[in-house]
Order: structure tokens, then sequence, then C-alpha cells
């Protein structure tokens, strides 16, 4: 096996379901996926921990058909984290670093980041990650990494992601619970639009819609960085739960029409008046229309939401490159249609590619989250591969906290 070869792990928990991939990393900085499974989830609500117990038995029993396709032992992963307590703001930093002929050092890079942070972050969140916008050196505006520059005053405007710290802490320990060590938190959305946006578009303006079961999550790109998180509490769950309710229907059997049928009137049925649905020797006939209109109903009012996210971050019809949708729901049939019509932007539905190994699989926008977490973990670290008689005892708790974030 090749020497310093490196394996790293995405895992991203949903509310619904956890995925998980595990991948090798070359040392040229090639992924090769190797590992990757998909399970239900449990004790989670809106992308929140509500209980440590489902989250932590969903995650173990789903690693362990990773595990033995891998042939890895998972003790550590990027995790996602969601919910509406995740967000960004802007800030800004000023410091003095010395003399006119100091040369910038990452102690100072640290320093001003410090600097933007105070008093923008409230004591009872977590800084998730700080994302400089561009740094002033001197009153030379626009500059994206003065590393090495020399100047006496530094300035920076950055994108401060934050999440609620009882949130992330129940987070950190559901995964502490399957004995794995949460590395990075980070949002979904931002996961995910790593695995599929591309510098152009990230360059030009783009947005990246996660429509989850229980949350959907926009981030906006732009001049290659990211500017804005947002998360709603509201997803395609809504929609399941919608037809249940109207229709009076258990809600496996509205998941079915939900999936099958969708919205848009692009529902698969035996006549143009309705749809039939078989559940053993029973069949049920419901009319397309009503269930067309309870599924926009929902869809709309999901978009309605996104569109004032986009408002509120000043990027309402500024998208050269328009939405990226992502996640379970962007695989509903019509979904690109109607968030076209509400959004009134070019839509695309995104999924990971360019992987190699088994990566075919998991071309899929439901694996975006997880397969960007891998990107983002292969590309900071990794751990060394072991064969299995050289593998390491889980570790079990403790100590998670420790190292989170240093510079802070």
């Amino acid at each position: 096996m090749e020497e310093n070869l490196r394996y790293v792990v995405g895992l991203d928990v949903g509310t619904e379901n956890v995925r998980a991939v595990v991948a090798t990393v070359g040392r040229d900085g090639s992924v090769s996926i190797v590992g990757y499974n998909e399970g239900p989830n449990s004790g989670m609500r809106k992308g929140v921990v509500a209980n440590l117990t489902g989250p932590a038995e969903s995650i173990d029993r789903m690693l362990g058909e990773v595990e033995r396709m891998s042939g890895f032992e998972v003790n550590s992963a990027y995790v996602s984290i969601n919910g509406a307590h995740v967000m960004s703001v802007k800030a800004e930093g000023m410091i003095a670093v010395g003399a006119e002929d100091h040369e910038i050092t990452e102690d100072d890079l640290a320093r001003v980041e410090g600097a933007a942070v105070t008093g923008r972050v409230p004591a009872n969140r977590d800084i998730l990650d700080v994302l400089p916008l561009s740094y002033t050196l001197d009153g030379q505006k626009g500059i994206k990494d003065p590393l090495g520059m020399t100047g006496a005053r530094l300035e920076l405007e950055a994108s401060v992601i934050s999440a609620l710290a009882p949130n992330s802490v129940n987070l950190r320990k559901a995964t502490e619970g399957a004995k794995v060590e949460a590395e990075k938190l980070v949002p979904s959305v931002v996961a995910a639009a790593r695995a599929v946006l591309s510098e152009k578009q990230m360059e030009n303006g783009v947005a990246v819609i996660d429509l989850g079961a229980a949350t959907t999550s926009i981030a906006i790109f732009e001049e290659g960085d990211l500017q804005y998180v947002g998360v709603l509490p509201v997803g395609s769950n809504n929609i399941t739960n919608d037809l249940a309710i109207v229709l009076e229907i258990d809600t496996e059997i509205a998941e079915d029409i939900k999936r099958r049928f969708a919205a848009r009137n692009t529902a698969e049925g035996d006549d143009a008046g309705e749809i039939l649905v078989r559940r053993g020797r029973e069949e049920m006939a419901f009319s397309r229309a009503e269930i067309s209109e309870i599924i926009e109903a929902r869809l709309a009012e999901i978009f309605d939401g996104v569109r004032k996210e986009l408002k509120f971050a000043k990027y309402d019809h500024k998208l050269p490159e328009g939405i990226v949708l992502v996640g379970g729901g962007a695989r509903l049939k019509g979904v690109s249609e109607f968030a076209k019509d509400a959004l009134e932007a070019a839509i695309k539905i995104g999924a990971p590619s360019g992987l190699g190994g088994v990566a075919e699989a998991i071309y899929k926008p439901e694996y975006s989250a997880a397969v960007g977490l891998v990107l983002m973990a292969a590309k900071d670290n990794g751990q060394i591969i072991r064969s299995h008689h050289e593998k390491k005892k889980k570790k079990s708790g403790g100590g998670l906290l420790k190292g989170f974030f240093k510079k802070f």
C-alpha cells in the first residue's frame, strides 16, 4: 500500500437520514471514494438534536456497513450541522501590526480575525468558521492574501459563520456516542456547495439551495467567497405531512405520492383525472389536481422563504450563474421548473461528480453534503491508513472540544 496514503470521512447528519462517505487521498490530492452508506435517523427535529440516543445509534448502525465496505475504521469525521440557528454575519476588524516595514505573519492574520469577531458574535454561539473576504493594508484595499506583505495597519472584512453553542455541543456528543470525533462542523449547504460548484460559478455569483427533509438552507457565493448563509425551518417533509392531513392517509403513502407525482401535474396515472395508489390488495384513487394543489402550495411557501433570504442578503436577481438545487428534495419531479418560476432565476440540479473509486453510485443530489465534507477534509488533513491488524481501538468520549478552532 502506498506510504502516507490518507483517508477521510464525511458524515452528513440530517433530520431524517444519515449519510457517510469514506475516501482515500493520494499524494497528489486526488480523492477516491472507497465506501458510502445511508440510513434513517431519529432523535432530531429540524436539524437540531432532540435526544442524544437516537442520532448516536443511527450513526453507529450506518457506519458499520461503511467500515465493512471501505475496510477502514471510522474514528473521526467532518460532520454537517444544520438548523435555523446556523447563520452568517459580516464583520470587520483592524489591528496595528508594527512599523511600516513589518512583514505580515500568520499571527497577525489570527489577531485581525479575532478583532473582527469580537463583539459581533454573542457568547452563546460557537464560531464555525471565519472566511476572509478582503484585507486592507495601509489603505490598499482588495487584498486577498496579505501574508508576507509589509505594512503597519491591517484591516479585515470577513464572513463569520456561527451556530448556537448548545446545539453544536449536542451534535458533537451525538457523534461521540457513536465513538466518532467531529473534527469540524460545517453547515450542510456549505459542504454541498463544495461538491457541486465550480470556481467560475463562485466567482461570478451563484446560490446553492439544499432542500432537506426538515430544513431548506441557502448559501450565496460571489467573487470566489461565501457571502451569506441562512436556514429555513421548513423542508420536503412538510409536503408529506400536508398530503397526509388533507388526503387523510398515513405518511408512508403520502411520501410515496410525493416522490412519484410531485409538482406541476407531472403525475403518472391511468387517466388525467385521478391517481391510483396500491397498497397490497387495497387500491386508492386520488385527484391529480388536488395533489398538485397541495404540493404546489407548500413549495410556494418554501421558495417564498428562499426569495426573502435572497432579498435580505441583497442578491435577489443578482446571481449571473443562477441557483443550484441539492438535497433529497431536489429529486422531486418538477421542482426545478417550479423554482425557476418562483425565484425568477436559472435553476440547475446539482450533484457530485469527477471523483474516483466507487463514486458513480453517489452522484446524487442528496449525497452532495457528505461528498463536500470529504473534499474539505481531504484538503485540510486526513488519517494515515493502517491495515486491520494495526487499527487502534476506538476512543470512547472526552476531548472533543479540545483544540476546536484553536485560533479562537
